[in-house]
């Protein structure tokens, strides 16, 4: 097995031997019990002549076929959501782009399921003057997305929470907007570990009080809503609303740190799934919730368990830069030959950090090929560095 130098948490600098891949029974059996969408990422193009903080260049082939590789594991693809840079480097006209991109792969993949975000990011929040250009930013998107013939995401608008006076300038505009759909959506709670300029989303810095507005909105929409994804990384906070919600509404959980727990649920419930980590841990995931679904709650858990502090450690604050450490397992399994992210978003996280990362990924069975990975860190650290 092939051995690299690596960065331990202090900078010193040792051998590192990963160890053989672990082999799952990833094909999915059937309709699963559980929902599960992966939020999938973006391929940069790293031959493009962009600027790339300025503009946005996409490998679209590299990109189509990471969502063939989430399909073939039985996954939903969350389209254009944060995973893919919303909002961090992916603009609105290459996010209807991919959306449409990502429906003509769907329909020539049997069983493919795919949602998309709409959201209000093609207008900055300081030019939206009013809540009328909050509502008229989303029905622009969502025309947009639905004319294509994708269901929604209603993501969280940077906008709104600018603009927004009042918990009650919130539900005017979820229930216009609400009001309009064709068919139900899924919301999306995000917290501001996730996005900072989301502080105080639905009125309200305090959470409980946040949750209050937020069931009201959905009760009153009940019949336009098929769920909510939140992602607040709350375990208690999550279950607290799960047990609150309408019967006919899902929780799709967005909890990168508790999702075993949550899939799982307990003797009032439990949650579907809508997650950036499934991004880069589909092939274990897919044989946990075969696994669940089978009945077998200890191969349930001692598939995920050793998955649970890679997750945390690509999700560790500050959490926005998540999408860094998405996109190096990628690279590290040979998804995308380069580690280039839109956006320049490669950046964002510390050699350290990739170093972890790279011995969890180990440590939990995930580098498919682990000579090819080896060969890949090395090439990372030796432009960070770390000499080989």
């Amino acid at each position: 097995m092939s051995q690299l130098i690596l960065p331990d948490s202090r900078g010193r600098l040792a051998p590192y031997t990963p160890g053989a891949p672990l082999s799952y029974d990833a094909t999915p059996r059937g309709d699963r019990s559980r929902i599960a969408y992966a939020a999938a990422h973006v391929v940069a193009d790293p031959l493009a002549d962009n600027d790339p903080w300025l503009s946005t260049a996409v490998d679209w082939e590299r990109t189509i076929e990471y969502r063939r590789h989430l399909w073939r594991h039985g996954f939903g693809v969350a389209e254009a959501m944060d995973t893919a840079q919303r909002g961090m480097g992916l603009d609105w006209p290459t996010s209807l782009e991919l959306i449409e991109r990502s429906l003509a792969a769907a329909r020539d993949f049997p069983g493919a399921v795919m949602a998309s975000g709409c959201g209000t990011d093609h207008v900055a929040p300081e030019d939206c003057h009013s809540i009328d250009d909050v509502i008229q930013a989303y029905e622009t998107q969502m025309a947009a997305i639905e004319k294509l013939g994708s269901r929604l995401i209603l993501m969280a608008s940077r906008a709104l929470a600018a603009r927004a006076r009042s918990p009650d300038d919130y539900v005017r505009v979820y229930n216009h907007i609400l009001g309009q759909a064709r068919e139900p959506v899924i919301l999306h709670w995000l917290g501001d570990m996730f996005d900072p300029a989301l502080q105080g989303y639905w009125g309200h810095d305090d959470p409980d009080a946040a949750m209050d507005v937020c069931l009201g909105i959905i009760n009153d929409n009940a019949a336009k809503v098929d769920g909510i994804k939140i992602s607040l990384l709350s375990a208690e906070k999550e279950i607290a609303m799960r047990r609150r919600l309408p019967a006919s509404i899902k929780m799709y959980t967005g909890d990168d740190f508790n999702y075993p727990e949550l899939i799982a649920g307990d003797d009032e419930g439990f949650s579907h799934a809508l997650l950036g980590i499934f991004d880069a841990i589909a092939p274990a995931a897919s044989a946990a919730l075969n696994a669940l679904d089978a009945g077998d709650n200890t191969a349930y858990q001692d598939i995920f368990a050793p998955t649970v502090p890679l997750a945390r450690h690509i999700f560790k604050a500050p959490t926005r830069f998540y999408k860094t450490g998405v996109v190096f397992m990628a690279y590290l399994n040979g998804h995308q030959d380069h580690f280039t992210m839109v956006a320049g978003q490669e950046s964002t996280r510390s050699t350290l950090h990739l170093a972890e990362l790279f011995r969890l990924a180990d440590q939990a069975g995930l580098l498919q090929s682990p000579d090819m990975a080896v060969q890949r860190m090395q090439q990372v650290m030796a432009v960070r560095g770390v000499a080989q």
